[in-house]
This record gives C-alpha cells, sequence and structure tokens, in this order.
C-alpha cells in the first residue's frame, strides 16, 4: 500500500519533467518511476528521525533544523542517484544527451524532494500521535478495569465482614440464654461461610447456588429468631440457572431482617420472589416494615453495597428499586438472565 501510494506522485513528476519540454514521456517515467521507488524507501528513515525528535518534547528551532537538513540531504542524495540512473540509461538504450537533458530538470526534482520528504516526516507525526492515542486509550481502559476490580473486592469484602459482626453479636446475646442455640447458630454459621468462601471468588453464580446461600443465612437467623421469622418462596425454576454476583441477595435479607422482623415484636415474614421474563430476572425481598424504624435504615452498608455492585458489574443493565407500601418495605432487583 505504501508503494502503490507513490505511483501518483510518480506520474506527477512524470509530468513535471515533460513540461519542461527536453523529455519525452517514455524517457521520464523511465527515469521518474524507479527514482520514485527509491525515494519511497529513503522517506521511511524520516519514521527514525521523528522518534529521534518528539513533536511535544522538541523546541522549534531543533524541528527545523533536524527536518530541514535531513530534507536537504535526501533530496540531494536522490537528485544524484537519480542523475547517475539517467546516464545509464543513456548508455544502455543509446539515448543522446538523456543525462544533460536530465540536470535541467535537478532544481525542480531537488525542490520535489524537500517536499516529499518532509511530508513523510507530517505524516509520521500523526502515525506517532495516533498510536500514542492508542496506547493511552488501552492504558486507560485496563487501570479502568484493575480499578474496578480492585473496587468489586473491597465491596465484597465488606459483605462478609458485616454479615460476621452481626452474626457475632447474636450469638453473644444466645450464650447466656439458649447455649444450644448458640451452637448451632455457630456451626451454621461455620457452613455458611465455608460456602460464601467458596462461591464468593467466582464472578457469577447460577441463582439457586446465591438461594442455597441464602437459605442457609437464614437458618442461623432462624435459630436466634424462632417462630418470629417466617419464610415465603416463590421462585420460578427458569430462574436458578440464571447467573448472578455472589452474596448479592445476603446483604438484603439480613438488612430484611434486621429492620423489618427483628423491631417487630411478632417479627414478620420474609418474602423472596423470582420470576424470569425473556432475557431479564428479578428478585424481590419484601419484609414488615415500622415507619419509627425507618430513619435507622440508612445506617446499614446492604442497600449501598449491593447498588454498587449492580453498577460496577452491569454498566447501568441492572436496578435496584425500594418502595414502601401498606406497611411493607419492597427491594426489587432486575438483571439481565444469562446462562452458566
Amino acid at each position: 500500500m505504501y508503494a502503490a501510494a507513490w505511483l501518483p506522485i510518480a506520474a506527477l513528476l512524470t509530468q513535471v519533467l515533460v513540461r519542461g519540454g527536453t523529455i519525452g514521456w517514455s524517457e521520464a517515467a523511465a527515469i521518474v518511476v524507479p527514482m520514485c521507488l527509491l525515494y519511497a524507501f529513503i522517506c521511511q528513515a524520516s519514521w527514525y528521525l521523528c522518534n529521534a525528535v518528539p513533536l511535544r518534547e522538541s523546541d522549534p528551532i531543533r524541528l527545523i533544523a533536524s527536518h530541514g537538513t535531513a530534507a536537504a540531504v535526501s533530496a540531494a542524495g536522490w537528485v544524484v542517484a537519480g542523475g547517475v540512473w539517467a546516464w545509464l540509461l543513456g548508455a544502455a538504450f543509446a539515448i543522446p544527451g538523456i543525462d544533460s537533458r536530465y540536470v535541467a530538470q535537478i532544481p525542480i526534482l531537488f525542490v520535489s524532494g524537500v517536499l516529499l520528504f518532509l511530508i513523510a516526516v507530517a505524516f509520521n507525526y500523526l502515525l506517532i500521535a495516533f498510536e500514542a492515542s492508542q496506547r493511552a486509550e488501552s492504558k486507560a481502559l485496563e487501570l479502568q478495569v484493575l480499578a474496578r476490580e480492585a473496587e468489586l473486592k473491597a465491596l465484597r469484602a465488606q459483605i462478609n465482614p458485616h454479615f460476621l459482626f452481626n452474626s457475632l453479636n447474636s450469638i453473644n446475646a444466645l450464650v447466656m440464654t439458649d447455649p444450644l442455640a448458640a451452637r448451632r447458630m455457630c456451626v451454621l454459621l461455620a457452613e455458611f461461610f465455608r460456602g460464601s468462601v467458596k462461591l464468593g471468588s467466582e464472578e457469577r453464580i447460577p441463582l439457586g447456588e446465591e438461594l442455597r446461600l441464602a437459605d442457609c443465612y437464614l437458618d442461623i437467623e432462624r435459630v436466634r429468631f424462632g417462630a418470629r421469622l417466617k419464610i415465603e418462596r416463590d421462585i420460578d425454576p427458569g430462574c436458578e440457572t440464571c447467573l448472578v454476583p455472589p452474596l448479592i441477595m445476603q446483604p438484603l435479607i439480613e438488612n430484611a431482617i434486621k429492620y423489618g422482623v427483628a423491631p417487630a415484636l411478632q417479627g414478620g415474614t420474609l418474602r423472596l420472589h423470582a420470576e424470569r421474563n425473556g432475557a431479564r430476572m428479578k428478585i424481590v425481598i419484601e419484609n414488615p416494615f415500622e415507619p419509627e424504624s425507618s430513619t435507622k435504615r440508612g445506617a446499614g452498608l446492604g442497600l449501598k453495597n449491593v447498588k454498587m455492585r449492580l453498577a460496577n458489574l452491569y454498566d447501568g443493565n441492572a436496578r435496584l428499586d425500594v418502595s414502601q407500601d401498606n406497611g411493607r418495605f419492597r427491594v426489587e432487583l432486575q438483571l439481565p438472565c444469562c446462562g452458566n
């Protein structure tokens, strides 16, 4: 492609020599075409000069001196090589006076050589700038991915300590009043963390696995609340193979129990619902709601963590909606449903 780009230049220079009035079309073409092919390789050296004299890091005097000198030297060498070629043509094909007629065209050829070299310099600077822009864009994208991964790891790391802190407080409360329940809660807590460590290292897990983790957590809370905690499940079987971020439901269920069931003297019912609609999936978590406890809800990390994880993982293609109505607090997750 680069060599082909020089063909129009060769045609233009051929016409210039012909218009000089001393060289015919065939003679001009025989001289100019090989000269242009030679100069195409000579001009490639401007790439190294452009890298040695960066455009933004060099002062104008250095730029003009470096490229002006290189253009003049290259053009002079090119014109001399053309004179040798014209002499060889005349000797080989018995073309009388072609070398002297070529000499008459040296000024225009020299100026053309300087301009062509400077055009090559400008093109190479554009190419260097484009490659630098591509590298910067690639680096920025790489840093963005690394920052997103670091943020996701930090958010995930916040969930387990937060849950562990609350669970240990519950165990502490049960030690004196119900030691057997406290012991059972410790066993369930170990099982939960064993499962969360295994699945938490994955980027996505099937919803069925996430629900099993949620059930393990709910078993822990049942030890604490007994009959006060009731669970209603309505899970579409088609959702269980959809991939979700691990531990995406656990902080929401934890909030539902902490701010919905726990404050109520009679406890309450926690409802879990999941349904699939084509390529989308909806997960709903509902719990009883007491208005006087709503001011405390902002202290939890659950909703904030889930929102941030969804924003980072799905780039706006997932939503978390919160609503309160008729004494019920409702959290709705809408996610793309991707199979494993």
